[in-house]
């Protein structure tokens, strides 16, 4: 079979220039990138420190070996170590948080946009469960040892149903996963979601709305 040199030259571009579905993303071209929080510039990430700014603390963070306050409202402490408050991650892709539970204390639902968790239970008996696109709910109480992950972008909690309390650590692939707490999103955004939007969402009276804006607004 003959095979025209238009066929040849099309199967060479693809090989060359692959879809973009197909293309990981790039290697490090340098061996860090601490990140300049405070640029003035804005792009997906943080610009870099110059080298010769970059210091030896630049690559430790002690933040999460202190416990969280739990004294609010859901009985949890979230310490993030991600690039904003840990520079050195920039551009690694990844990040960690510690959760301190109080005793009944709850990590209320919530979603990682840009990332997939993993975590631990460090101390304590903890009920984890996530919620998927098609509405099917996971969930196991978890002891000291064992380890849970949520896929990316699902909504999640964490439950402290043991007798004292309890800690976890958990991991990301993203060094800024960002979180959207579904009751303080929906009830405490800035602009107010307006009430009928919510009245038919949740099928509820507006008085309902507004006691919710109340407990969770700014």
């Amino acid at each position: 079979m003959e095979i025209s040199p238009f066929f040849c030259l099309t199967i060479g571009l693809v090989l060359v220039f692959p879809a973009p579905s197909s293309l990981a993303d790039p290697d490090l071209l340098q061996d860090f990138c601490v990140g300049d929080v405070n640029a003035s510039i804005t792009i997906n990430g943080f610009p870099c420190k110059p080298a010769s700014e970059v210091t030896p603390d630049d690559f430790f963070f002690d933040g999460l070996s202190r416990e969280g306050n739990t004294s609010n409202q859901f009985g949890t402490g979230v310490t993030l170590g991600n690039v904003l408050s840990f520079p050195g991650l920039n551009t690694l892709g990844i990040s960690m948080n510690r959760v301190d539970f109080a005793p009944g204390g709850l990590n209320p639902p919530h979603s990682h946009p840009r990332a997939t968790e993993s975590g631990i239970i460090i101390e304590g008996r903890l009920l984890v469960g996530f919620v998927t696109t098609g509405n099917v709910f996971y969930s196991k109480v978890l002891t000291a040892g064992q380890m849970f992950v949520v896929p990316k972008g699902l909504v999640h909690f964490q439950k402290n149903v043991g007798e004292g309390k309890a800690l976890i650590f958990t991991a990301f692939n993203s060094q800024l996963p960002g979180a959207v707490i579904l009751s303080t999103t929906l009830f405490g955004a800035t602009p107010a979601i307006p009430n009928d939007v919510l009245t038919k969402a949740f099928q509820v009276e507006e008085d309902v709305i507004n006691e919710m804006k109340a407990k969770f607004g700014p």
